[in-house]
């Protein structure tokens, strides 16, 4: 049973779960509000009610939030081949990150809307707004701590999918966790390994409640 720690290797291991965590939140932050959008404009009584294209895409994010974050990595394993050319390292992590965590930002998205008020809207209408400026004016202003609080609650997720990533070879605090902790019983790195990710969780918690603080104006 080993306690020795290799600091090199653990900073290494840190900055690999940071680099998966907010770059794959970027991404995800960007596509799941832009889906978040379409969805939540397309849906009955609408700014741009389309009912075919809101069933599609509400099906899509649906099948693809219920589908495990593991079988998620096998079953995209060629598109991540394709795109970074291995299914090892940090990098190779991003593309099953990503599709995992956009449904499920998208839809905290479309709750977030749901909660602004209809009345607002409705007026805004009355003034003669356009349906672009009742988005960008309007609709994200009004939803914008919900957004915000969104994004902390999908990067926390996100920080535990990087572990499970790193457990099959992705790298990050995952990897070092299991494999040269647990693997090799050396327990200094597993729960060195463990209370980093815990930190990093409970950072991004706080930096989101600082933030949800600071925009809402109620």
């Amino acid at each position: 049973m080993g306690t020795t720690l290799n600091f090199e290797q653990l900073l290494t291991a840190i900055w690999e779960t940071v680099f998966m965590t907010f770059c794959s939140l970027f991404f995800a932050s960007i596509f799941g509000l832009l889906i978040g959008i379409l969805l939540y404009c397309t849906q009955s009584k609408g700014l741009f009610e389309n009912r075919i294209i809101n069933r599609i895409v509400d099906m899509i994010v649906n099948v693809l939030r219920a589908i495990p974050f593991l079988i998620l990595l096998i079953l995209l394993i060629p598109l991540t081949r394709a795109l970074v050319g291995t299914m090892l390292g940090a990098k190779a992590a991003l593309p099953p990150l990503i599709v995992s965590a956009t449904p499920f930002y998208a839809r905290m998205c479309v709750i977030a809307f749901q909660e602004v008020d209809k009345g607002t809207i409705e007026a805004s209408k009355a003034m003669g707004a356009s349906n672009s400026q009742i988005i960008f004016k309007v609709l994200l202003p009004e939803a914008l701590p919900a957004i915000i609080s969104g994004i902390a609650v999908t990067g926390i997720s996100l920080v535990g999918y990087t572990a499970m990533a790193g457990a099959i070879g992705a790298g990050g605090l995952g990897n070092l966790a299991y494999m040269y902790g647990f693997a090799r019983r050396n327990e200094a790195v597993l729960y060195t390994s463990t209370v980093i990710i815990v930190l990093i969780v409970f950072a991004i918690q706080w930096a989101g409640d600082a933030l949800v603080k600071k925009v809402d104006k109620r």
